[in-house]
């Protein structure tokens, strides 16, 4: 229940992404476009780390390390290699990918540096101010 209340929006996107994975996409122009397919890889996965962070961030003021690492890099990465392979062995319409899997990899690692060095010390200056001492 903790994670129902402390990161709907992460959860959201992440049903959104197993819906995305299973469905079967319509033929539109953008297929003609090069590597669109893992543009969106990397823009889904980073989209969902990326809001991992903002939420972690926004409901901690302090930082546990291994806690942040394993939400926002640990657990995207695993989803996503579970969905890989339950394109390949579940499904007729879809294939799974290594080169999908690294995409996804990638837009993970780029929103997990974008979330320490901007997304931390906006949220720490903005969001987390000290109190004045007396």
């Amino acid at each position: 229940m903790h994670y129902l209340t402390h990161y709907p929006v992460s959860l959201i996107v992440m049903a959104a992404i197993c819906y995305l994975s299973f469905f079967n996409p319509p033929q539109t122009e953008l297929n003609e476009v090069p590597y669109i397919d893992k543009i969106v890889h990397v823009c889904m996965y980073g989209g969902l780390s990326t809001v991992l962070w903002v939420e972690y961030l926004f409901r901690h003021r302090r930082i546990a390390p291994k806690r942040l690492t394993v939400g926002a890099i640990v657990c995207p990465v695993l989803m996503s290699g579970c969905i890989e392979i339950l394109q390949a062995t579940c499904t007729e319409n879809r294939s799974g990918d290594w080169m999908d899997f690294l995409a996804n990899c990638l837009g993970v690692l780029l929103a997990s540096l974008l979330g320490h060095y901007l997304w931390r010390p906006l949220f720490q200056k903005h969001f987390h101010k000290q109190a004045p001492s007396a």
